[in-house]
């Protein structure tokens, strides 16, 4: 049975994810998605591949979902896993050498948001909810500010992303459009210059799982469906 690894981004648990793995499910695929260390002072990258590795256990046929930072986790765990493919959502994407921490500044993303944000009229300081949760409907918003938001360690940041290079596994990347944080011009060239490849498109920002869960869903499906071809 395909088992679809759903990893969340920084500062975020697996609640992101409540709203597409049922649907998986119905699809018929097993799906796992684990709590990243977020809040632990001591945890890096290394904590949090070996946090995604005892998720997977010994299940096989794994597809692997990464959200926003999980981009630089991602791959680690292709290291260590067998796994068949690689679906990157609105993701950041390394560089062997290159701390997350370092990322934003290599990539020119500050320049991207702002730019952005000086085009359409918005805040170059937007809050969460501008930035994050524009499109995510009322009620999802609601329950995520209820929760409240977890707890961001730094130490994810700090160490240099310790591979030398991408893992020989399938990779598609789904940029959103309508991503505030990620321009989609932005990502256009990032995922061109460091994987090689034209990423596919949807439409809304930053958060797809909470604010296009089942749209989200069909892509996932659509990918496993497609590789299996």
């Amino acid at each position: 049975m395909t088992t679809f690894v759903l990893i969340h981004g920084a500062g975020s648990d697996s609640w992101y994810w409540h709203l597409v793995a049922p649907q998986l499910r119905a699809h018929g695929y097993d799906v796992v998605t684990p709590d990243l260390p977020t809040d632990d002072d001591g945890a890096g990258l290394a904590e949090y591949t070996d946090a995604v590795v005892a998720a997977i256990g010994d299940r096989d046929e794994i597809v692997l979902v990464a959200q926003s930072m999980a981009g630089f986790t991602a791959p680690m765990v292709c290291e260590r896993v067998p796994v068949e493919l690689m679906i990157l959502v609105a993701a950041m994407t390394p560089t062997p050498g290159e701390s997350p921490g370092e990322w934003w500044a290599a990539t020119g993303q500050p320049e991207a948001q702002r730019a952005l944000a000086e085009r359409e009229g918005l805040s170059t300081e937007m809050d969460l909810k501008e930035l994050f949760f524009h499109d995510v409907p009322a009620e999802v918003k609601a329950e995520a500010f209820a929760r409240g938001e977890k707890r961001q360690a730094n130490a994810p940041f700090e160490k240099p992303w310790p591979l030398d290079r991408w893992p020989d596994v399938p990779t598609r990347f789904l940029l959103c459009r309508g991503d505030r944080l990620f321009p989609a011009e932005f990502q256009r060239r990032v995922v061109r210059e460091r994987l090689g490849i034209v990423p596919d498109e949807i439409d809304g920002g930053h958060l797809p799982a909470l604010a296009r869960p089942k749209e989200l869903t069909a892509r996932l499906h659509a990918y496993r469906v497609a590789f299996d071809r």
